[in-house]
């Protein structure tokens, strides 16, 4: 994370945190990590559902395919940082099986996050991912798929490293 974020802002995010007048908490229902915890799996399965689809979100090129976007479910998963409620993408034909968070599962390791942030920080090729996710979960993930869900992440991360600070 610190290769992501730099030292400044985690010093920043952490004063914030201790002094109580920042209004961050580090932990629980809508902290900091919960929050990355929550956005990065999210921005995942949207990326899953464009592989499933075969084109993404808004692309005309979906129209007339006979299967679209159908709205999210709500889910509350047990993550490392506490229960965390995901709004995860459901397709019109009901075809669509989350691999990164399944369907029934009510945990979510934080390696699974942890590992695609860090892989893709890392510059591991989509190979590499694969190979991981292969080893360790027992997923198996196409090329493209795991493509869209490291550009997901990465834009997810990048926006939480934009996002206006108040100051201390």
């Amino acid at each position: 994370m610190r290769d992501l974020l730099g030292d400044q802002v985690l010093d920043l995010l952490l004063e914030r945190s201790k002094d109580g007048k920042g209004g961050l908490r580090l932990t629980g229902d809508g902290s900091m990590l919960g929050e990355l915890v929550k956005a990065v799996p999210e921005r995942a399965l949207e990326a899953e559902l464009s592989s499933h689809l075969g084109y993404g979100k808004h692309d005309p090129a979906g129209h007339g395919t006979g299967n679209s976007r159908n709205g999210r479910i709500g889910k509350t998963v047990q993550t490392g940082v506490g229960p965390v409620r995901l709004a995860v993408p459901r397709d019109r034909a009901g075809t669509f099986e989350p691999v990164l968070v399944p369907k029934r599962a009510g945990r979510i390791s934080g390696g699974l996050n942890d590992m695609i942030i860090s892989l893709y920080a890392h510059g591991m090729s989509v190979r590499d991912i694969q190979h991981h996710l292969r080893q360790i979960y027992e997923v198996e993930l196409s090329h493209e798929a795991i493509s869209n869900i490291t550009d997901a992440v990465l834009e997810e991360v990048r926006a939480w490293q934009a996002r206006p600070l108040e100051a201390a």
